[in-house]
């Protein structure tokens, strides 16, 4: 009698691709895209070095499925360079893994002159949730230009910092509508006090 060999982790993974419960199937696809990704970090390291722009920016995003420490310097290095769309593919990622080690580079990209870049910084810097990342993007409630603003109202909201509600409620009279509904949506998610 032949000895079964047991499957591999991905071989059982992928067997739960064809689960009943699709929630089962949603989180096999995910558990199969890290460890492929976890095991391609050098292809992926490739790809950000020879890649034309979109095959960069996809691999930025690859950075992020992977997540461990190694993949920070390489992040890093992408939040800095010259080309914004590289450039906020990273700061979303870093934003995503939100390591102490990231946050004073997102603390920098607020000092751009590019307002996308300053906009990601100020979402990246939401997922924080700390006292430090807050007082950071307080004072771009006060951009009123529909943009930053808006950007800084969902923020403060994702950190759930009650203590600036009145604010948030001035920003629902903002001529721009992209700076009222994300004030709405901000009002939403404090807490009660």
């Amino acid at each position: 009698m032949k000895a079964q060999v047991p499957m591999t982790r991905r071989e059982e993974l992928i067997a739960l691709l064809k689960d009943p419960d699709e929630k089962v199937r949603e989180a096999a696809a995910r558990a199969i895209e890290r460890i492929e990704g976890a095991g391609s970090f050098a292809e992926v390291i490739d790809q950000l070095k020879k890649g034309n722009r979109g095959a960069k920016i996809r691999a930025i995003y690859a950075l992020g499925r992977i997540g461990d420490e190694r993949v920070l310097t390489p992040l890093m290095y992408c939040a800095m360079r010259p080309e914004e769309d590289i450039r906020i593919a990273a700061i979303d990622v870093l934003g995503t893994l939100a390591t102490p080690q990231a946050f004073p580079l997102l603390a920098e990209c607020l000092r751009e002159p590019s307002a996308a870049v300053k906009a990601k910084a100020i979402e990246a810097l939401g997922r924080y949730r700390t006292s430090e990342a807050l007082r950071l993007i307080l004072p771009f409630l006060d951009s009123r230009d529909g943009f930053l603003d808006a950007e800084a109202a969902r923020a403060v909201g994702n950190i759930g910092s009650a203590d600036h509600e009145e604010k948030l409620l001035t920003l629902l009279s903002s001529p721009h509508s992209a700076t009222r509904a994300a004030a709405a949506e901000a009002l939403g998610t404090l807490p009660f006090e």
